[in-house]
């Protein structure tokens, strides 16, 4: 297993920048603490904290915040993102991160949970909270507001939070506190991170030679003889996910060149009936288990033109298939973009699901997912790392779900990118209308648990030695 170099911000302003920091943080009542990690043009925030579950032992954590400016400029909430950090309870597996009440609106407000890989680190976890255009900006001496916000273990058992790094048990007011950080632009810019937990910055290792997948979708369409070759199958015909009646079309997938380079594009489109939806699908043979699976993907929140609102389904993932219902031996692992709801959502939302099995009639399933309901239309970086412990989902660098037993995939799976309307999700109306879905390249290593970073290095050195296509996976 490959760790990535990891580091912490050192630099620091000039002594009369600092000095004149100093001199706002005192003539704030409430600071009492100076960032540790800045640069030369972040902006000067404070983080001020307490918590309204002071005991040792709790139900769900509650750390409060406000960020104040202290600077002479303003800044926009949503270029900043709060880390609180925490240790995991043995035997805790997920969290879940909930906003009680916010003065810019817990609509505005978001929630998620990383790892930390560095093992000397005074916390392993951390809850960072971001804001979206809605939060608005703070103004020279202005603050958020109360941020009310808690978290709790998924299987709602108590948790210990007395040695949690940014637990403060008798911060019952607000308070500067520098064990929280805050970051704009991937820099600290207030407070002390416990460890290297970082990536970033420093030189990247390589991942090391072995079987590896990489293809950058240099295709001239759907009936290039290399697909085919390459081990790539364009799905055509009947059959699910979707609606009944759907057709799976070959040539709505297509390669077109985009600032440079070649990218594939799944369109999926629809007159408003089963009949006339024509759908998407790429998938590779089935012989990928342990390992770095990763493709950099554009996901849209609307079609190119025609009504808006219908139940797309944009995708990639990994899958066995399914021989009998419950069968022990079915693996799928999901990036699932919805950016018009479905399946009970109403809006855009991004699943990870890790699956163990499922029966379709009477509908059971044995799976576990992770969810994010904001928008991700564009471009992003999509990485899952499956190894004999954990599953790990990250998005753009950022570690977006980690799941465990027993989700492993146990049989080897294809590699998947698919474009659907859930049944059930079209909107009334006969006007045509397109969406799209684009990949630019997709990326296996056998074996290898890489960090993104490492990811990126490997495909950046096949682009630059003109590699189109590598294929060394029995």
């Amino acid at each position: 297993m490959f760790t990535l170099p990891r580091h912490r911000a050192a630099r620091r302003r000039t002594a009369a920048a600092a000095a004149g920091l100093v001199a706002l943080l005192l003539a704030t009542p409430a600071a009492a603490a100076a960032p540790t990690a800045v640069t030369d043009d972040a902006p000067d925030i404070v983080v001020e904290y307490r918590t309204s579950a002071t005991s040792p032992t709790t139900d769900q954590v509650e750390p409060w915040l406000q960020v104040r400016n202290v600077g002479t400029s303003s800044v926009a909430l949503a270029d900043l993102t709060i880390r609180y950090y925490f240790s995991a309870d043995p035997g805790a597996g997920q969290y879940r991160f909930a906003c009680s009440w916010a003065v810019r609106g817990c609509a505005n407000v978001t929630g998620t949970f990383g790892e930390i890989a560095d093992p000397e680190a005074a916390a392993d976890r951390y809850l960072e909270v971001g804001f979206r255009p809605g939060a608005g900006t703070l103004a020279p001496g202005d603050s958020s507001g109360d941020l009310q916000l808690r978290f709790h273990r998924a299987d709602w058992q108590r948790i210990d939070q007395s040695d949690d790094y940014s637990f403060g048990a008798a911060r019952t007011s607000y308070a500067a506190w520098d064990r929280i950080t805050a970051r704009a632009g991937g820099e600290v810019v207030w407070g002390t991170v416990p460890g290297n937990e970082d990536p970033g910055g420093g030189p990247v290792d390589p991942p090391e030679p072995g079987p590896v997948l990489f293809d950058d979708f240099s295709y001239t369409g759907h009936t290039d003889p290399r697909l085919a070759q390459r081990g790539w199958t364009v799905k055509s015909g009947a059959g699910g996910p979707g609606a009944p009646g759907v057709v799976w079309a070959p040539e709505n997938i297509t390669f077109p060149a985009e600032s440079g380079n070649a990218v594939m594009n799944l369109e999926t489109s629809t007159d408003g009936t089963a009949s006339g939806t024509r759908q998407s699908e790429l998938y590779h043979q089935q012989k990928f288990t342990t390992g770095t699976y990763a493709a950099r993907v554009w996901f849209s929140d609307a079609p190119r033109s025609g009504p808006d609102g219908d139940h797309m389904v944009q995708t990639f993932f990994t899958i066995t298939p399914l021989d009998a219902p419950m069968d022990p031996s079915y693996g799928e692992l999901d990036f699932e973009y919805l950016p018009n709801g479905g399946w009970g959502e109403p809006a855009n939302i991004l699943y990870a699901t890790s699956w163990e099995t499922y029966r379709p009639d009477p509908w059971e399933a044995v799976n576990i997912h992770t969810e994010e309901r904001t928008s991700f239309a564009g471009w992003h970086d999509l990485v899952i790392t499956v190894d004999h412990e954990l599953i790990r989902y990250y998005v753009d660098g950022r570690l977006f779900a980690t799941h465990g037993q027993p989700y492993l995939p146990e049989t080897p799976m294809s590699i998947n990118f698919n474009h659907w309307i859930i049944s059930g999700g079209l909107v009334d109306s006969s006007t045509p209308r397109a969406y799209d879905q684009k990949v630019d390249y997709v990326y296996f290593a056998q074996g290898q648990v890489l960090a993104p970073a490492q990811v990126q290095e490997a495909v950046n050195g096949y682009r630059a030695d003109s590699v189109a296509h590598l294929d060394t996976v029995p």
